[in-house]
């Protein structure tokens, strides 16, 4: 018998748009001989559920169940596509948790913590995982641009500290430009994350559980012709994406080491992936991404297609891992 699957996009932050193209790609390429796909649209003003003539039915919040047509249909797992709160940063998996739905991303706990830049790499420093020098701001804190400056040097990036597709990041080359990036970054966050620019090789690695085994894909070079790999370079064409990457075999074993090490001291479930830079020939982590973009021109699945594993087998294993939890 199909199984019914939910999957849910668009969301609460400025990622909306980014998730209802990554679940529309799972929409198409999910098995339609195993599963019944249903399009799940998340926003503040409303949950609903879209059939293909683009009709709209509201979602029962107390089972998460959808009538159509007079019958009513109760979901056996849930894709995530959700980009950004809620479907990142923990919200959503509590709430499915506790309707006992089982869900294609990590955790509640490990999705808030990933989420949250600062408390992340807090957590994973005493494991020896390199990350770059920060300092960490509030809203309503006194910008201090000596202190800043003396701590993480120039240039410096000022990041929304929960916030994903490089949304409220800005480079900064002069101390004069603190005060206007920390205001950008604020308007993602109330909480913000500056770090010292870490000069060197960038790469993506995705990790995922395949079959029951950790995975580490094909690692991929991130070469942008932007200033850094901002929303232009991630979405509008203004970067090349190598894969596998153009390092050499020692660096892409101690990436692969530190991105596994990485999913298993999180104890982490579905999707990831993790953002470096090289320093002198050692992998500095950025941030960890739980529900990285799916559509056929993201990174994970150019990982997956190296790897020889198609976007239907990858989100088949996704959604049978999620129903073997259960």
């Amino acid at each position: 018998m199909k199984k019914n699957i939910a999957i849910i996009m668009g969301g609460y932050s400025s990622e909306y748009a980014i998730s209802l193209k990554t679940g529309s790609v799972v929409y198409k390429h999910l098995d339609s001989a195993t599963y019944i796909p249903y399009k799940i649209h998340i926003f503040k003003d409303k949950w609903v559920c879209v059939t293909d003539d683009g009709k709209e039915f509201p979602i029962d919040k107390n089972d998460f169940s959808v009538r159509i047509n007079e019958r009513k249909i109760t979901f056996d797992c849930v894709f995530n596509a959700i980009h950004g709160t809620p479907g990142e940063d923990g919200y959503i998996q509590g709430y499915l948790a506790l309707l006992g739905i089982p869900q294609t991303s990590c955790g509640m706990y490990q999705a808030a913590l990933t989420f949250n830049k600062r408390d992340l790499l807090s957590t994973l420093k005493p494991y020896g995982i390199k990350c770059a020098i920060s300092y960490y701001l509030n809203a309503g804190d006194v910008i201090d641009e000596q202190a800043i400056v003396s701590k993480v040097g120039l240039p410096c990036f000022v990041k929304a500290n929960k916030a994903g597709s490089s949304f409220g990041v800005s480079k900064v080359h002069e101390m004069e430009e603190l005060q206007n990036a920390v205001a950008v970054a604020l308007k993602e966050d109330d909480e913000v994350i500056i770090e010292s620019f870490l000069d060197g090789v960038e790469v993506s690695v995705g990790v995922i559980n395949y079959k029951g085994k950790v995975t580490v894909l094909p690692i991929t070079e991130i070469v942008s012709e932007n200033d850094f790999f901002d929303y232009e370079a991630k979405y509008l064409g203004k970067s090349q994406e190598i894969t596998p990457a153009r390092i050499s075999p020692e660096m892409e074993a101690k990436v692969t080491n530190v991105a596994k090490n990485i999913y298993e001291i999180l104890k982490m479930d579905g999707f990831s992936r993790s953002e470096f830079i090289f320093k002198d020939g050692e992998p500095y982590l950025l941030e960890v991404n739980t529900v990285p973009g799916m559509t056929e021109e993201s990174i994970l699945p150019q990982q997956a297609h190296a790897a020889g594993i198609s976007l239907p087998e990858l989100f088949g294993n996704a959604v049978e891992l999620a129903l073997a939890k259960k």
